[in-house]
């Protein structure tokens, strides 16, 4: 269990935002109108826009194959937060599971509640850091810079 950061701004855009709100401020000596509209402008509904974005996220793993039946996805706009629960088949797929829900825009912490069915080795976190390259990380993991894969989430 663990709490996962990722960069807020990228990965896929499940979301619809919407339309920023025009600057309706008035022009410099220009006499204002007053419309009332922004005093009866309707509030989002925060818990209906959370509940979406955990939809949203869940049918994304989902489309990547991975078992969503068994999991449970909440979104937390307010600190940009997926909490993912549930139970996996395996490591390998529970770590999946969290690099999916991580690799959409708008988030950038995943909190790991996950458990695993059959459980196995535990598998590595690395940051990359500024002059890594894939041989070097694999020269000091696997001792061979040449043993190296790039794992498909597909």
């Amino acid at each position: 269990m663990s709490i996962i950061s990722f960069m807020r701004d990228a990965g896929e855009h499940l979301f619809k935002r919407p339309h920023p709100t025009p600057d309706i401020r008035p022009l410099p000596g220009k006499p204002t109108a007053t419309t009332g509209a922004s005093a009866g402008a309707a509030k989002p509904d925060v818990d209906a826009l959370e509940a979406n974005a955990a939809k949203a996220i869940r049918n994304y793993v989902a489309s990547k194959g991975l078992p969503a039946d068994k999991i449970d996805v909440d979104f937390d706009a307010d600190t940009a937060t997926v909490t993912v629960s549930g139970t996996v088949p395996d490591q390998e797929t529970r770590e999946k599971v969290v690099i999916c829900c991580g690799n959409v825009a708008s988030v950038e912490h995943v909190n790991d509640q996950l458990k695993v069915a059959n459980a196995g080795k535990a598998g590595e976190y690395y940051t990359v850091k500024s002059g890594d390259t894939l041989s070097k990380i694999a020269k000091h993991y696997y001792g061979d810079a040449n043993r190296y894969s790039i794992p498909s989430l597909s």
